[in-house]
């Protein structure tokens, strides 16, 4: 019992998290700091705790966190598709639901790259008749 954890893997944009959902009381760590303090931003907070509100599991699991890349809005993304994930190895009954809500699929928008002889990835050079 002591050594029961849940594990998956969450991806967004350019970031990844590595998500360990471990029986206990509710506490989050990310890259061994508190919630709050990784993630100040209290739409982001939300985001991530969409699959435990709506699993009702919010203060059944500590989860463990680590997550690289990308910027806050994509590591929060990459955390809730993690968690999503482990909470499906958990409980598959639950996928429904989450499939449902729209955390299952990985999100595929990412940046597109520039294009060579171009200023960016669609801005084009002003076109002259003449």
């Amino acid at each position: 019992m002591a050594d029961i954890q849940y594990y998956g893997t969450g991806r967004r944009k350019t970031a990844t998290a590595r998500v360990y959902l471990r029986p206990g009381s509710g506490e989050i760590k990310v890259n061994r700091k508190g919630f709050d303090d990784y993630f100040p931003n209290q739409a982001l907070r939300m985001v991530i705790r969409q699959p435990l509100t709506l699993t009702d599991t919010a203060n059944k699991f500590d989860i463990l966190v680590n997550v690289a890349g990308g910027g806050p809005a994509g590591q929060a993304g990459a955390v809730r598709h993690g968690i999503t994930r482990a909470l499906m190895e958990f409980n598959a009954d639950l996928r429904p639901a989450l499939k449902d809500a729209g955390l299952v699929t990985r999100d595929p928008r990412a940046k597109e790259r520039k294009k060579y002889g171009q200023k960016g990835a669609r801005k084009r050079f002003q076109f002259s008749k003449r």
